[in-house]
């Protein structure tokens, strides 16, 4: 299953998404569940693994 969390700096939970099958890239779900967008529009910086590359100009992903 692919679960989505956004979490604060410190490791705290904040959100979790529904599962959804675990076929299903970390970037798609992320799409899938708004958090982009979200991200994107509200100009929030994101700190995520390689899957997210291309996810925007927010996100910072190592490589």
């Amino acid at each position: 299953m692919n679960v989505q969390v956004i979490a604060r700096p410190d490791g705290t939970p904040l959100w979790f998404s529904r599962a959804i099958p675990g076929r299903t890239d970390d970037l798609t779900s992320a799409r899938a569940h708004g958090i982009v967008q979200a991200c994107l529009t509200r100009q929030i910086l994101v700190l995520a693994d390689r899957a997210y590359q291309g996810a925007g100009a927010t996100f910072r992903t190592p490589y």
